[in-house]
């Protein structure tokens, strides 16, 4: 059965926050990938806001009142709440008071699925709840479940301030095992010379379907916010002939908890090691500009914002009129749109990767001494092979190379002559 919650919007009145409407909306959805139920929704001034209770004490009667109303077992603040705000709501309005950002970490909790994703969200849970231990144990020892509870589990909650220290500094270090296989990984791409092409964008983009539609995988996608947590990395052939490695990354989002960023620092350093971003926006929000900005924020925390970046348009296919579509490729230079379910225009998007990737593959015809296998295994390794003839005293190759391979073969065709 589904946990029915009730939604406190919470109104700071800030010209720079999202239109309170689009709140309501992504709340909702963070609160289906949590397999609950809205039964409600108030909007909740906060201007100022208290330090108490966030919103001003009339208003938490209100939302008590409407919780019994509505038998909600829950109520979900869109704001993050400080540890003493969410004891006194919680005790005012009787029933579990949790805020976006637990929320966000609970559908962390469910959706991962590898040791990696397992330590980096736990890591991230036990940084947001610490500071919350003081004084109060009683929020972080729920045995009913529900939406807030998934994660590292109550016998670990229940512990003091310096055990939760000491696991933290556990995970850390796994986390930094796990940062060194992925740095001996991206040296051996490194050293073949194969771009690492990083796809990003806001949660529900389609990231994943597109990284699908353009190397074969098959990692399953569904409509809905996280449901790609776990990163995926798939080499695959350019048109040119040029080696490349796609890099799916976890779905960013405005107002990211920090927790998140940091804890998945290990993953997203992808996005700062790479050769190219393909950053996925979905065309086909009403307001595709306010989540291009808020993956923009996120790039620029990352120190990835100046990296060569390409425009996905995607999801064309669900856009009636074909003037929107033009105008939003006229408003963004470098950009391209695409549909990456049916496929469309997918060759315009791959022509604008070899473009911003051109100049790294040069097509070799060449002869290379007998003796030079290990070039012969370089080739079939960085490159990809047109021909290849065995002849008395030579090897003749037709293929497409790095530029650094080719000089290689060019040094290795002097020697001989």
């Amino acid at each position: 059965m589904k946990e029915k919650v009730l939604l406190a919007i919470v109104d700071m009145k800030d010209r720079s926050a999202w239109p309170i409407e689009d709140v309501i909306h992504e709340m909702t959805e963070l609160v289906k990938a949590c397999q609950g139920e809205v039964v409600g929704t108030i909007i909740c001034p906060a201007h100022p806001p208290t330090a108490a209770t966030l919103i001003h004490s009339g208003k938490v009667l209100e939302v008590a009142t409407l919780a019994r109303t509505l038998n909600a077992e829950a109520v979900i603040f869109s704001a993050e709440l400080k540890g003493i705000q969410q004891r006194n709501l919680e005790e005012e309005i009787i029933v579990k008071t949790i805020d976006r950002t637990q929320l966000i970490l609970d559908i962390f909790a469910r959706r991962a699925t590898s040791l990696e994703g397992k330590l980096q969200v736990e890591l991230a849970q036990l940084a947001y709840r610490l500071p919350r231990l003081t004084g109060h144990y009683d929020d972080l020892s729920r045995q009913g479940g529900g939406i807030g509870t998934s994660g590292p589990g109550e016998t670990k909650l229940e512990v003091d301030r310096r055990r939760i220290g000491v696991r933290m500094d556990k995970l850390k270090k796994d986390l930094e095992d796990v940062t060194r296989a992925r740095m001996t990984k991206r040296k051996k791409r490194e050293l073949q010379h194969i771009p690492l092409i990083s796809v990003v964008g806001y949660t529900n983009a389609g990231k994943s379907t597109l990284v699908n539609t353009l190397t074969g995988a098959h990692q399953v996608t569904q409509d809905g916010l996280f449901t790609t947590l776990d990163s995926l990395a798939r080499q695959h052939v350019m048109p040119d002939h040029q080696k490349v490695v796609f890099s799916d990354t976890v779905g960013f989002m405005h107002d990211l908890p920090h927790n998140l960023i940091e804890a998945f620092k290990a993953t997203l350093e992808e996005v700062q090691s790479a050769d190219l971003l393909l950053h996925v926006l979905d065309l086909s929000h009403v307001n595709y500009a306010n989540l291009k900005e808020s993956v923009d924020k996120v790039l620029d925390e990352l120190e990835a914002l100046d990296k060569p970046t390409i425009l996905v348009l995607n999801k064309i296919d669900r856009i009636e009129d074909q003037a929107l579509v033009d105008m939003a490729c006229r408003k963004y230079k470098n950009s391209v749109a695409i549909s990456g379910l049916t496929g469309k225009n997918i060759e315009g998007l791959l022509r604008l990767i070899e473009k911003e990737l051109g100049g790294r593959v040069v097509q070799v015809d060449i002869s290379i001494p007998m003796n030079r296998m290990d070039l012969v295994n370089m080739v079939h390794q960085q490159g990809n092979v047109k021909t290849i003839e065995y002849l008395a005293n030579v090897i003749h190759i037709q293929a497409g190379v790095p530029q650094p391979l080719a000089g290689l073969l060019d040094q290795a065709a002097l020697a001989k002559k």
